[in-house]
């Protein structure tokens, strides 16, 4: 649990990169809990310490988005997600991009997101597991 614990909240700022962000983070559970334990966990182990990972990462955005809420500061959250985005080269005035991140403080989009972190972190912890134990051991 700690291993997920510890890359879940390393994932608050890896999901930064968009999909790839979350993939990683369940990576980062099954690395943690082969360097803690010296084990290879299978992939089903694999694939549930990402879940776990994924769990804690939403747990720890979902705050966030609770407190932007709390304290008004929705425009403001939104307009700096914008600016991150246009340096990106995103079109932020297309009326995809205004839903979506207007999505992302709705009950709809929090479930959305946390069935996207759960899966995509699952992927990731099951593929780390699969690669560690393809590796020839000496």
């Amino acid at each position: 649990m700690r291993s997920a614990l510890k890359a879940g909240a390393i994932g608050t700022f890896i999901v930064i990169i968009p999909v790839l962000g979350l993939v990683l983070t369940g990576w980062l559970s099954v690395y943690f809990y082969r360097k803690k334990t010296g084990f290879y966990p299978a992939t089903p182990t694999g694939a549930r310490l990402g879940a776990a990972a994924g769990v804690v990462l939403f747990a720890l955005n979902a705050i966030f988005i609770v407190l932007i809420i709390l304290l008004h500061a929705q425009k403001e959250s939104i307009d700096s997600l914008s600016q991150f985005a246009e340096r990106f080269g995103i079109n932020t005035s297309s009326a995809q991009f205004q839903t979506t991140v207007n999505d992302l403080f709705s009950a709809s989009g929090l479930a959305k997101s946390f069935l996207l972190a759960l899966i995509l972190t699952s992927i990731g912890g099951a593929l780390c597991a699969w690669m560690m134990r393809q590796r020839p051991r000496s």
